[in-house]
């Protein structure tokens, strides 16, 4: 459950946010949803991999682990990687829309909101969310950062999605990983980009993509593949080190 309130500076002035990850924080998950606003960062470290959502919408996610609740970049020490997806990011914050009237025009505003019941949340220990004298934080200035990520992303998806499937560059992808002879792991109902179809394509519908910045998203996809292997290497160290 969630106690999602609307953020403001003067009810939540006291409020603090503990940083840091671990599984306390939820952050024991082996699949995150990523947004093409980040996937050049994204592509430096996970694999980018797409998913059917039940209503049939594409969503895609970082590949964190192999096991469900396996995070290989997390420890003790926290999150081992140069880049933490948005939404692991954003801590206790979400965007809320708020009617806006406007010369006869109704919009929707977006607007911070917080999740008071958060596990980061806290009134005695973290980062301050306003500075003394007002204004925002340098953190919450950060957390403002990633939700504009992930809404404008979420914006984008819908038609880089409906682009890459308008030239036929989706398609299945089952993820198998063999570690050993004995410990083998298959990954169904994922999605990615067929790149010998990307490769195929003529000038025509290399433009289509390349218009909206889609053919780079594409092409980011794609190269994050090659971090399985990363993947393969993290869970190796970890059967490892349970051995000593």
């Amino acid at each position: 459950m969630t106690n999602t309130v609307l953020l403001d500076n003067v009810t939540h002035k006291d409020l603090r946010v503990r940083i840091g990850h671990g599984a306390e924080f939820g952050d024991n998950i082996n699949l995150a949803p990523v947004f093409p606003t980040e996937f050049t960062f994204v592509q430096r470290e996970y694999p980018i991999l797409f998913r059917r959502e039940t209503n049939g919408a594409l969503q895609a996610v970082a590949l964190l682990g192999l096991d469900r609740a396996e995070n290989l970049f997390l420890d003790a020490s926290g999150w081992n990687a140069r880049y933490v997806p948005a939404i692991q990011q954003r801590g206790p914050f979400v965007i809320g829309l708020r009617r806006k009237q406007a010369g006869g025009a109704v919009d929707q505003e977006p607007m911070i909101h917080v999740d008071l019941d958060h596990p980061r949340i806290s009134k005695s220990e973290g980062e301050p969310l306003f500075l003394r004298h007002g204004g925002h934080s340098p953190y919450l200035k950060r957390a403002s950062r990633m939700l504009e990520i992930i809404y404008h992303g979420d914006g984008l998806a819908r038609p880089m999605f409906a682009a890459f499937e308008a030239e036929g560059l989706i398609e299945s992808l089952e993820v198998k990983v063999n570690l050993d002879e004995r410990v083998q792991y298959t990954l169904p109902d994922f999605f990615t980009i067929n790149q010998d179809r990307l490769a195929a394509l003529d000038g025509a519908a290399l433009e289509r993509l390349n218009r909206p910045g889609f053919l780079q998203l594409a092409l980011w996809v794609t190269a994050s593949l090659g971090n399985i292997e990363w993947l393969i290497e993290l869970k190796n160290r970890k059967r490892a080190a349970s051995r000593v």
